[in-house]
């Protein structure tokens, strides 16, 4: 999920790392605007949840504020945006809505 909101621009640089215990984590570095000083995500929605699951086919594929957002789709191909999901003809899991 990290790639997919670097290269669609909604986060500036993202870094795998370690902690002191030698957990994994990531560090991420949010993009802002700093003239008005605001985040370039406004709004992160979680869709599917561990008690309800939500799929969508190709047919039913969201489109997130006409096309302004993206949504995070998990298919049998990988997890991608909801337009390369349109584009590979793949349905699956909608795992949260980005705007």
């Amino acid at each position: 999920m990290t790639k997919i909101l670097y290269e669609q621009g909604y986060i500036l640089a993202y870094k795998f790392d370690k902690d002191e215990k030698g957990h994994p984590s990531i560090k991420i570095a949010l993009k802002w605007d700093p003239a008005t000083k605001t985040n370039a995500i406004k709004d992160l929605k979680r869709v599917s949840r561990p008690g309800l699951r939500r799929y969508a086919s190709v047919s039913d594929m969201p489109r997130v504020l006409n096309g302004l957002g993206i949504a995070i789709v998990s298919t049998s191909k990988g997890i991608m945006t909801d337009a390369k999901a349109r584009q590979e003809n793949v349905g699956g899991e909608v795992l949260c809505y980005i705007y």
